[in-house]
C-alpha cells in the first residue's frame, strides 16, 4: 500500500490534457518567478553576535538537524528534543563546536509535554529561538477506515505540537521577546484525495497559528508558519522524486533566514508560494 502524502502539495495528475499543460506552465513560471524571494530571504541569515539559546523538538528529523548544524555553526545554544538518542548523539557530534544538551522524548505523550518544555527552558537557562519540527505523514487509506489511524496523523501534526506550543508561548510572552517557527505543510493549504487527514491537521496548525502570532506581537515574539513542499527526506523515500522536491540543506537554509527575518508566513522551497493559489483554484 502506498504512503499517501507529500503529494507535491495536492497536485495530482489529470487526463485533461491542457489543464496539465497550464500546471506545467505555473510550475515553470513558479520556479523562476521564486529565486529572488527565496535569494533575499537567503541573504537573511546573519551571524548575530549576541548567542542564542535555541530549542529545536524534533531535531533528528533530517530538516531540523540541518537547521541546528545553521545554528551551532554561529554558535548559538542548542537543547535539541528528538524520539532517537542514537540519532541525537550523532546529531550532536555534526554541531561539535557549540555548546549542546539533548533530550530523547516521545512528542506525542501530550501530558508530559508542558514539563519537557520546562526542563528545556531550564537547561538553557530560558530561550530565544524554538522550532517545532516533528510530524507524521501516516497511512491516509487507513485514516479512511480506522479511527485509530487517523487519531495518531491529528495528534502527531496537531494536538502534540499545541501541547508543547501553549507552555513555550507563555514563556516567551512573559520574558517579552522569543522566535518560534513550526514547521507545516503545503498539503494544509487544500484537502486533496492522497493526504486530505494528514492536510487537515497541518491546516488546522496554520489556523492555530494565525491566532498565535496574533496574540503574541504585541509582546514582541514572532510566529513563523514554514509552509514546506516535498523534501527529499527519509519521510518521502517511497515517492519518485521530481524537480519539485526540494534538499534538506536548501530548505534548512530558508527557515532559518525566515525566522531570523520574523517572517510570518513563508513557502519552501518559495515556489509553492505561487503555485498554491493555482492549486486552491484547480478543481
Amino acid at each position: 500500500m502506498p504512503t499517501p502524502a507529500a503529494d507535491m502539495g495536492g497536485i495530482e495528475s489529470r487526463s485533461d490534457a491542457s489543464s496539465g499543460s497550464f500546471i506545467a506552465r505555473t510550475i515553470a513560471e513558479a520556479r523562476s518567478a521564486a529565486a529572488p524571494s527565496s535569494s533575499a530571504l537567503d541573504a537573511a541569515i546573519v551571524y548575530r553576535r549576541a548567542m542564542q539559546r535555541v530549542l529545536v523538538l524534533g531535531a533528528t528529523s533530517a530538516i531540523a538537524a540541518e537547521v541546528a548544524v545553521l545554528h551551532a555553526a554561529r554558535g548559538d545554544r542548542l537543547h535539541l528534543v528528538g524520539r532517537n538518542p542514537d540519532k541525537l548523539a550523532e546529531l550532536a557530534r555534526r554541531c561539535a563546536g557549540a555548546e549542546v544538551t539533548t533530550e530523547g522524548a516521545d512528542l506525542t505523550a501530550l501530558t508530559d509535554n508542558e514539563a519537557l518544555v520546562s526542563r528545556a527552558l531550564s537547561v538553557l537557562g530560558g530561550v530565544d529561538t524554538v522550532l517545532v519540527a516533528h510530524g507524521l505523514l501516516g497511512d491516509q487509506l487507513a485514516s479512511e477506515r480506522s479511527f485509530a489511524e487517523a487519531e495518531r496523523i491529528l495528534t502527531t501534526n496537531f494536538a502534540s505540537v499545541v501541547s508543547l506550543l501553549i507552555p513555550i508561548a507563555n514563556a516567551m510572552e512573559a520574558a517579552g521577546h522569543g522566535r518560534i517557527g513550526v514547521i507545516t505543510s503545503v498539503a494544509g493549504d487544500r484537502g486533496r484525495p492522497r493526504n486530505y487527514t494528514y492536510g487537515a491537521a497541518k491546516g488546522a496548525l496554520n489556523v492555530y497559528l494565525q491566532g498565535l502570532r496574533s496574540r503574541l506581537h504585541p509582546a514582541g515574539v514572532s510566529v513563523t508558519t514554514l509552509k514546506l513542499g516535498p523534501v527529499d527526506t527519509p519521510m518521502t523515500t517511497e515517492h519518485e522524486k521530481n524537480v519539485l522536491f526540494g534538499e534538506p540543506e536548501g530548505v534548512a537554509r530558508r527557515i532559518v533566514a525566515a525566522m531570523d527575518a520574523r517572517a510570518a508566513e513563508v513557502y519552501v522551497p518559495s515556489f509553492w508560494g505561487v503555485i498554491m493559489p493555482v492549486v486552491k483554484h484547480t478543481p
